[in-house]
């Protein structure tokens, strides 16, 4: 196995949302206070990331910057790596017994793996959306926005709720759709509809880092458009990486791409990374060229 999706059962991912922002072991979160400020842009940077499933290793020495206000796509062929290192970047590769790590992941300049640092704090900055349109069955529309809030302890009051929850679901393209049934299960919206809800769910904690594991994928061409216009309408407050095999998706709404590979068995590495046009047009590797212009993978 070389990848977090292939131990990861879809069945377990909405369990495994509670636990990206749960601290080890589920227990309380103390409250807080909730900032309406929101956070400022942060720049992510992996460096010398190299990570196991019990003695496989599946990713070997990767570094690579995120800057802040951009979209960063991750892409590649199946297998090499790329959603491992997306959920390294958010401490949810510890979810997985067997998975281990060597590196750093900085956000800011500030070591998300730093034994100081509160698990809960990490997660919550670098927010995380599934491939699988996730949001809570047994909660209402209204109920899923502020999921997160609750998670990690942030005291919101009522009238504080319903403007975050408007501008949530704004934000997420949402809200025309449903503001007339916020009380209504989320799990009864379209799968597009539900994926731009859990947008929303991961925005309400105001994380200054989003990541997206293949968004689109399970979702038809006109929710997968809507999706992409989200993304770009977003990063003007919130730095975005995604996962996504969709060249044509990469790009268009990436500012830059890296272009993972895992060649006869090797660990996944970076071929080369660089800015969207140029990745497409003129990459320095030929394999990048091969795989974008659509000869392998």
């Amino acid at each position: 196995m070389s990848d977090a999706t292939s131990v990861m059962s879809s069945a377990d991912v909405a369990a495994a949302v509670h636990e990206t922002l749960l601290p080890t072991g589920g227990g309380p979160v103390p409250d807080q206070p909730y900032s309406s400020g929101g956070g400022s842009l942060a720049a992510l940077e992996a460096r010398s990331i190299s990570a196991w499933f019990g003695s496989h290793n599946v990713l070997d020495r990767v570094s690579l910057r995120m800057n802040a206000g951009e979209v960063t796509a991750l892409i590649g062929p199946s297998g090499c790596g790329k959603s491992t290192f997306l959920r390294i970047l958010n401490r949810m590769h510890e979810l997985i017994p067997s998975a281990s790590l060597a590196g750093e992941v900085l956000l800011d300049g500030a070591d998300l793996y730093a034994p100081d640092r509160r698990l809960t704090d990490a997660r919550r900055q670098v927010g995380m959306v599934f491939q699988k349109p996730n949001p809570f069955p047994a909660m209402s529309i209204y109920e899923n926005v502020v999921a997160g809030l609750q998670l990690t302890g942030q005291k919101v009051s009522n009238d504080l709720k319903d403007n975050l929850v408007q501008e949530c679901l704004t934000k997420a393209g949402l809200w025309k759709e449903v503001r007339d049934r916020l009380r209504s299960p989320g799990g009864a919206l379209s799968g597009g509809q539900q994926q731009r809800l859990c947008i929303a769910r991961s925005l309400a904690v105001q994380p200054r880092v989003l990541l997206m594991d293949e968004p689109c994928s399970a979702l038809d061409p006109t929710s997968t458009r809507r999706i992409e216009e989200t993304i770009r309408e977003l990063v003007d407050e919130v730095t975005i990486v995604i996962v996504t095999h969709n060249m044509q998706q990469a790009a268009r709404v990436s500012d830059r791409c890296a272009f993972f590979l895992a060649e006869a068995g090797t660990p996944g590495v970076i071929v080369e990374h660089g800015p969207t046009p140029a990745m497409f047009a003129s990459p320095r590797d030929q394999r990048t060229y091969d795989y974008v212009n659509g000869r392998f993978g």
